[in-house]
């Protein structure tokens, strides 16, 4: 009988094959690895030239488009002068910048202060960077888990998801799914200081960064359930403790600067439209679209969330590791849940790729009996991605 605990120590094979990776094997994943990262760069280079040539055409500068658009300039801004801006509408609309978490602004600083780059070039190196190193940890878990060829698959659909062209813009996911990402796969291979440390930093990066925190506390757990009777490494402990520091310590920090410690940060975030109010207003909206309709970007978005939904169901269905599910599930959570900004909820979703899983288990097996449908699939993904990607950010005045 299978022992419980497998679900956090998943084998490194295909289920059914229990054998050990070859040393030979083992020594081939780093190649492996570059190759999944060389796929995903040229399809991210593909969709960035797409949208550079969309923008010319329409009389517009790329790098500009790609550095400063929308939250960009928020990050930019608190980059470069700190908290403090506000930018008052009327009395229930109030921006503040408290509403967005400080690491990557710290990071583009950094990058300013030890480079000669401006801060927008700086903000789109740094979330380079970043998605490079997610897409590491992405290859990382899925060829942990299934094998090189689903953990290559899985980086290559990650990079043409519709809104990955978030992933080449100064934007904040990138960051939150490097340390999503490694945070998870230090979890399946009981690394827990490695675990909690890269989950505060996770939850440092975004709002939505606590599902990195609330999957490493729930394997924690589960490991404590398993180990009931024995002792419990202070590893574990230690890990669990840190890991939803980054995510409240930020919280804690504008809830005392708003004079309300518990209530500060969502009071600000009310005063954007946010709020968590367990999908009243996205069915309202739902109802609205259904009803009269709106804009291209609105109908894409309920598609995209609709089959965010569906892979959950595939992904629980398919038996997968908890840390994942548990961080896919929040991840899906927050998006479902939470009021204003309908058309950002596929971008909330797009650090969610263990949704991809089922898709890519099942792609896989297609390339090996029918290898043209399989590349049929991935050359429609592209063209969708790439060129939506561009009417995202050059055409449509939407924000993302």
């Amino acid at each position: 009988m299978t022992h419980p605990s497998t679900l956090l120590r998943p084998a490194l094979t295909e289920p059914g094959d229990r054998a050990r990776p070859s040393p030979r094997a083992a020594h081939s994943l780093p190649t492996a690895t570059v190759t999944a990262l060389g796929l995903f760069a040229v399809a991210r280079l593909t969709g960035t030239l797409v949208l550079a040539a969309t923008a010319w055409a329409t009389g517009k500068h790329p790098l500009v488009l790609l550095a400063r658009s929308w939250d960009s300039i928020w990050y930019l801004g608190i980059a470069a002068h700190g908290y403090g801006r506000t930018l008052y509408f009327e009395p229930a609309i109030v921006h503040s910048d408290l509403a967005f978490f400080p690491l990557y602004p710290a990071l583009v600083r950094t990058a300013t202060a030890l480079t000669p780059l401006n801060a927008g070039t700086a903000g789109l190196l740094v979330s380079w960077l970043a998605a490079a190193a997610a897409a590491c940890g992405v290859y990382a878990i899925g060829a942990r888990l299934h094998g090189r060829a689903v953990g290559t698959t899985l980086v290559l659909l990650w990079g043409l998801l519709p809104h990955s062209v978030v992933l080449s813009m100064a934007y904040t996911e990138p960051v939150l799914t490097a340390f999503a990402a490694w945070s998870l796969y230090a979890v399946l291979s009981e690394r827990w200081l490695w675990a909690g440390s890269l989950a505060a930093l996770a939850g440092l990066s975004r709002p939505n960064g606590f599902a990195v925190a609330a999957a490493v506390l729930a394997a924690a757990a589960h490991e404590v359930w398993l180990r009931r009777g024995r002792k419990v490494p202070h590893r574990l402990w230690t890990g669990a403790a840190l890991a939803p520091l980054g995510w409240g310590s930020f919280v804690l920090w504008v809830g005392q600067r708003k004079g309300d410690p518990l209530g500060g940060y969502f009071k600000v975030q009310r005063l954007w439209g946010s709020r968590f109010d367990f999908g009243v207003g996205s069915l309202r909206f739902m109802k609205h679209l259904l009803l009269y309709g709106d804009r291209f970007v609105f109908p894409v978005t309920l598609m995209i969330v609709t089959a965010a939904v569906l892979l959950y169901a595939l992904l629980i269905a398919d038996r997968t590791p908890l840390p994942l599910l548990v961080y896919s599930g929040v991840l899906l959570l927050i998006a479902l849940g939470g009021s204003g900004f309908f058309e950002s909820k596929p971008r909330f979703l797009l650090p969610a790729f263990p949704l991809l899983l089922p898709l890519t288990r099942a792609l896989v097996r297609t390339a090996k009996t029918r290898p043209w449908h399989a590349t049929l699939v991935v050359g429609a993904l592209a063209g969708l991605s790439f060129a939506y990607g561009a009417y995202l950010v050059v055409i449509t005045h939407t924000p993302l």
